[in-house]
């Protein structure tokens, strides 16, 4: 069974419709809950990933949560020291000098079953020395610690992606690499080139965990092509093509709308081996308003889940788990 977490974008234009929906909780394609919240009236992103049914949710300038919306458990997050600077600039001192909004990554240490909430970002805008400020929260001490950052600077646009107990990110360079930092070891790798390259204000590409392999879906018009990461040998192979002329004919995207990539959220049904009978379960980021599926064998299209707006969707297993 799937759920789905729908985020509240941090914008002050976002209707009461958009508040409403991080109180929901969809379950499948039709039931959905009420979930009282302890944020009212307050903006958040949600983590791309949730590990074992627990959900981050965080904000530049507020305390962030970790959350169960499947208990109603929660737990607050105190602010690391890239909020406490940001709080300290103030709003004209922050705007005067723009800085890239970076997310915050949530992943598990696969060693030790450790959750950690991984603030990475560009160090040279605030003031740093550092190419990147690395900043992970420690549950047991209930405090935010630097750990040693990366030499690499990273694209702040991709939401960092959890995939076999590592958060990955793009790097901000002429030559695009993914950067890989292990929860367990808590060390920086570059992990792989790409066979793109990424600009920070692109929307056109999008990392994402598909069927637990790190992946990337670009859009290269009319097609939506979708690679996976080898890390037996290194490489990027072509796992997926989308006719994008089909799909937004289909579904009715205007086509005026920036390039902006499909977001695959999840392969659903059939068997491994039969990869014809599988769905594509994904997301038109600039039209946030349906979930689709892309039967892969047969090239159909169908609406998973539909609503006024749905904000960010998260692939979501509902459990028990508290910290």
């Amino acid at each position: 069974m799937f759920s789905w977490c729908p985020c509240m974008q941090p914008y002050d234009d976002v209707g009461t419709e958009n508040m409403e929906s991080l109180k929901t909780l969809v379950l499948g394609s039709s039931s959905s809950v009420k979930i009282p919240t302890p944020w009212e009236n307050k903006f958040y992103l949600v983590s791309f990933n949730t590990c074992d049914g627990l959900v981050c949710l965080y904000d530049l300038k507020n305390s962030g949560f970790v959350v169960n919306p499947t208990t109603r458990w929660h737990r607050h997050l105190p602010l690391c020291k890239l909020q406490q600077l940001t709080l300290d600039l103030g709003d004209d001192g922050y705007l005067k000098n723009p800085h890239p909004f970076f997310h915050l990554g949530f992943g598990k240490d696969k060693f030790t079953g450790t959750y950690k909430p991984v603030w990475l970002y560009n160090s040279a805008e605030i003031g740093l020395d550092n190419p990147t400020t690395c900043e992970v929260f420690d549950f047991a001490t209930n405090a935010w610690r630097y750990v040693t950052p990366s030499a690499h600077r990273i694209v702040h646009t991709p939401y960092p992606v959890f995939v076999d107990g590592s958060l990955h990110w793009f790097t901000e360079c002429e030559e695009t690499k993914v950067l890989s930092f292990d929860l367990h070891t808590e060390a920086f790798q570059v992990v792989s080139k790409t066979p793109f390259a990424i600009n920070p204000h692109r929307l056109d590409i999008v990392m994402c965990n598909l069927d637990n392999r790190l992946c990337v879906s670009e859009m290269k018009w009319p097609n939506q092509v979708i690679w996976s990461f080898n890390s037996g040998n290194k490489t990027w192979d072509k796992m997926y093509s989308i006719d994008l002329d089909v799909t937004f004919v289909s579904y009715d995207i205007p086509l005026g709308l920036p390039p902006c990539a499909l977001l695959p959220l999840a392969l659903l049904d059939g068997d491994k081996k039969e990869k014809e009978k599988k769905k594509l379960l994904f997301f038109y980021r600039c039209l946030s308003k349906t979930l689709f599926t892309h039967v892969l064998g047969t090239k159909s299209y169908d609406v998973a889940f539909s609503a006024e707006a749905i904000g960010y969707p998260v692939c979501y297993f509902p459990s028990l788990f508290s910290i």
